[in-house]
């Protein structure tokens, strides 16, 4: 019994005890231990892999439809600001409307020739008038009516419906140009129509051939020879009994800004004169023969002297002196020198001119490199300067000044048979004046005298006078704002012009700018009786000459055929 029990328990300490591992059984199970641990690193790599396609893919998506909504708020924030816009555009354009409206007295709603209340107001602003309904020839010619406009459309039907047509013509220019350069919206911005419109004012300044003149050198340079004369007429003139010379007046065209002629350029100057010691000058206005037209005599008349005698010792007095003791001790009086019958003579005048300005060049600095050329003329002194680089022709008017106004009656000359004692009243001084002003207020681009010097020179052989034209566009810078004459408006401007013109052949009249006009600016000043006379009719032939009034029609139709074909660009 205590074998078995003693067999019993080695047997079991046997079975309990652990049997020692080996050297290879080892290496199998450490290979095998890295083979699952490498095989679980590839399922985490994999793993983290597929979650970062998803990440990728999910974010993605979010961020498009991140974009699709910011997207679709932009496109409803855009719409909104169009609406606005388009708003914004309408109320200014009805704002607009409703200051032309009242500037223009509840006029025509779609006239756009108004003068501005918030411009510079420059005068003859526009009066109401049912003359054919169009502003501008409200303006020009208030004192015309609706039945003479009548008489004309019947008289004249055939070639007012031409004009018509040529107007109608005219009237799509702006259209087709725009269609050259681009569809217009009519809903779109402000700016971009009016980018459309300087691109079309570009291209047709492109067509018109220019001349290169300098005329802010030329009238500088003519100013400064006036000043040099004007110093040695003095000194030959102090103790004379011929005319006192003032300091010449630059007038005309070129100091005006502007020139009709390309090359030949006339500089203009206007020597207003005052009578010398022991005389007077008295106008007189000539009313034998005119009818439009203001012409003057100039009377010189002796005074007194004898008061003066303390003063002027070696002066005798022309009305208590004898005759020989004057014509021994003294030089003649202006009577027996430069007058006819009393009456100041102009060609008396202008010879005695031609031979001061003989003398006096001699001793100007200006003859050392410049030659001097007298001009043949009878009623001005007319001479051209050269130094063989430039050459500048000089007109010298004489004038006597109605008070201390800005009108002067001249040496010009109006009228084919002027009588030589005729002195026409003169408005030059008072235009150049009106024509600073505008400079002063226009914006610096302004093609005001553009306007001007093109319609002067399409006119020329067609029989409109420069100076129609001149008028037509004076009276439409006192209508039009200053401002609405940019390249921009070029081309409205021109069709302005146009049927301005039309209007006033139209009605056979067009009132000068001048006389009776009582909306002038400040600065120029006018005699009593220039302010309340009734403005007289530069067409006033017309009215009496129903041929004339005919052939004025068909010059115009000319004239704006021209117009059209230069703004079509047709060749």
């Amino acid at each position: 019994m205590g074998a078995w029990v003693l067999w019993f328990l080695l047997l079991q300490n046997v079975i309990q005890y652990p049997h020692p591992v080996g050297d290879g059984l080892d290496e199998v199970t450490r290979l095998r231990m890295e083979m699952r641990a490498k095989f679980l690193e590839e399922e985490k790599i994999r793993l983290e892999q597929e979650m970062e396609q998803l990440a990728l893919k999910q974010g993605v998506r979010a961020w498009g439809d991140l974009l699709l909504q910011l997207w679709h708020l932009w496109a409803v924030a855009g719409l909104l600001l169009l609406l606005l816009a388009l708003c914004y555009m309408w109320r200014k354009r009805g704002l607009r409307r409703e200051e032309e409206e009242e500037a223009n007295g509840g006029g025509n709603e779609e006239e756009v020739r108004i003068v501005d209340p918030h411009e510079g107001d420059v005068g003859n602003e526009g009066e109401d008038d049912d003359n054919n309904g169009v502003n501008e020839a409200e303006n020009i010619n208030d004192d015309g009516n609706a039945q003479e406009v009548d008489n004309v459309a019947a008289n004249e039907e055939g070639a007012a419906g031409n004009a018509a047509n040529e107007e109608g013509a005219a009237g799509n220019v702006a259209g087709n140009e725009v269609a050259n350069v681009g569809n217009d919206n009519h809903f779109g911005n402000e700016d971009e129509e009016y980018d459309h419109a300087d691109i079309i004012g570009r291209m047709v300044m492109d067509r018109i051939q220019w001349p290169v003149q300098d005329l802010l050198r030329g009238c500088q340079w003519t100013t400064v020879l006036m000043e040099s004369f004007a110093s040695y007429f003095r000194r030959v003139l102090s103790n004379s009994f011929y005319p006192v010379l003032q300091e010449a007046i630059g007038v005309g065209s070129a100091f005006e800004g502007w020139s009709p002629r390309e090359q030949d350029v006339v500089y203009q100057v206007l020597v207003p004169m005052t009578a010398p010691r022991g005389h007077s000058f008295h106008l007189e206005l000539d009313t034998a023969g005119q009818n439009q037209v203001r012409n003057f005599r100039v009377r010189v008349q002796q005074e007194c002297t004898c008061g003066r005698a303390q003063r002027d010792k070696d002066m005798l007095c022309f009305l208590h002196h004898p005759e020989e003791q004057l014509r021994s001790s003294q030089d003649p009086s202006l009577l027996h020198t430069l007058c006819t019958d009393s009456y100041l003579d102009v060609h008396k005048t202008a010879r005695w001119f031609y031979q001061l300005v003989r003398a006096v060049w001699p001793a100007l600095l200006q003859s050392h490199n410049w030659h001097l050329v007298l001009l043949p003329s009878r009623r001005s002194c007319q001479f051209k300067v050269t130094n063989g680089r430039e050459s500048f022709r000089i007109e010298i008017l004489f004038g006597v000044r109605q008070g201390d106004s800005d009108i002067f009656v001249s040496s010009e000359l109006r009228e084919a048979c002027t009588s030589r004692t005729i002195w026409p009243e003169s408005y030059a001084v008072a235009e150049v004046k009106f024509f600073k002003y505008i400079a002063r207020r226009v914006p610096p681009d302004s093609l005001h005298l553009k306007c001007l010097q093109f319609f002067t020179r399409l006119q020329l052989g067609l029989g409109f006078s420069t100076y129609t034209m001149k008028t037509i566009v004076m009276h439409l810078l006192c209508i039009i704002p200053v401002s609405r004459w940019r390249r921009r408006d070029f081309v409205a401007r021109l069709l302005d012009i146009s049927e301005s013109l039309r209007t006033c052949v139209e009605v056979r009249r067009l009132n000068h700018f001048i006389l009776g006009n009582r909306r002038l600016p400040e600065g120029i000043s006018l005699p009593l009786d220039i302010q309340m006379a009734t403005s007289y009719n530069l067409f006033y032939d017309l009215e009496l000459d129903p041929i004339a009034h005919s052939q004025a029609m068909s010059q115009y139709v000319d004239l704006h055929r021209w117009l059209k074909r230069i703004l079509n660009n047709e060749q």
